[in-house]
């Protein structure tokens, strides 16, 4: 028992060392845009950007409410206090900016931190998923929205013009993989063929990046028991429709939000008409962020916003504050609590 625990407590230890390690060099890759919104914080009415706080964290609250209102239905699952929701939240938030790793962090630390409330991994990953395409909808629809007012109103320029049509192939391209998950994940046959085509390739990855001194990275049975695992949840969710409904409008609402937060930066600024701008270069940074590891989601956006006739400096200047201003929020508030979830020290 005595090397158990030890054991447990090294790798406790490693991960806070590693996190911490990596929101450094998140600060560190950062530091110029979070240096150039200090400079540019005179420029905005700072009562405005105050209401980032409030709105920051009810965005939290609604992400994790994607979650949560669907595990609600579910007898084999313990409940959850707001508070809880709101704090698992933020530790979620905390880790996909403290770790770079295009979401896939947030997903390991969401099963990490949901298997005492009896979800399982399988479980964990069909909520996660369910909330990407709930938001990635939302973002397609908003970002069709804002190119008909656009368009009505006269505000892209005839060379920008391009960016329209792509924004909407860019975002089709998402639903088809979101379409090819579902497709794979809805039936038991699909999802072992998958299993067994994932494992074996990757073993012959392993195998011969390292030259046969390792034969397997990833055994069959638990990679197909965690796809039936995701194929179980599906099949729950089509059986029972009802269940989606709430978490479905607490997505909504968290894309809203996520719209909300750059609005409320330009708002500061004195640019409130930049919101169908901002609504398209979302769409865009989103798939950049599903697609890419870090770092692409605000270049995209304001790539976006330029192309569509924002001047470069506000374009930047919005896509920067917003970026530098939650990056640091999501610090203050995610740090502590995430550690105290890793220490099994939540009360």
């Amino acid at each position: 028992m005595a090397k158990k625990k030890k054991a447990k407590f090294s790798f406790r230890a490693v991960l806070s060392v590693l996190t911490a390690v990596l929101v450094v060099y998140v600060i560190y890759q950062n530091w110029p845009d979070i240096l150039d919104t200090l400079n540019h914080l005179s420029e905005a009415n700072v009562f405005v950007l105050l209401l980032l706080i409030p709105e920051q964290l009810f965005m939290y609250f609604a992400c994790g409410q994607v979650f949560f209102s669907y595990l609600k239905n579910r007898k084999s699952t313990q409940k959850f206090s707001n508070k809880e929701i709101l704090r698992i939240s933020t530790e979620l938030n905390f880790v996909n900016h403290a770790i770079p790793a295009g979401g896939v962090g947030g997903l390991a630390f969401l099963t990490y931190r949901l298997m005492p409330f009896g979800v399982s991994a399988g479980q964990a990953s069909f909520l996660y998923l369910f909330r990407y395409a709930v938001t990635t909808v939302i973002n397609y629809l908003q970002a069709l929205v804002a190119i008909v007012v656009l368009l009505i109103f006269n505000l892209v320029p005839d060379e920008a013009k391009w960016i329209i049509p792509v924004s909407l192939l860019m975002n089709m391209g998402v639903f088809f993989m979101l379409w090819l998950v579902i497709y794979i994940a809805s039936s038991g046959k699909r999802i072992e063929f998958f299993s067994r085509t994932v494992s074996k390739a990757m073993n012959t990855l392993v195998k011969v990046v390292t030259f046969g001194h390792k034969k397997q990275l990833m055994r069959y049975d638990k990679i197909s028991s965690y796809f039936a695992d995701i194929h179980d949840s599906v099949k729950i969710a089509e059986e029972n429709k009802k269940y989606l409904k709430k978490p479905a409008i607490w997505g909504i609402v968290y894309s809203f939000c996520e719209i909300a937060t750059y609005w409320i930066v330009a708002i500061s600024l004195g640019r409130p008409e930049l919101l169908p701008f901002i609504m398209v270069g979302e769409a865009i940074g989103s798939v950049f962020d599903g697609i890419v590891p870090y770092g692409l989601y605000e270049l995209g956006m304001a790539g976006v916003m330029i192309a569509l006739g924002v001047d470069f400096p506000t374009a930047t200047i919005v896509t920067v504050m917003t970026r530098a201003i939650t990056l640091v929020f999501t610090i203050v508030s995610g740090a502590i609590p995430y550690y105290k979830a890793i220490r099994g020290r939540d009360e």
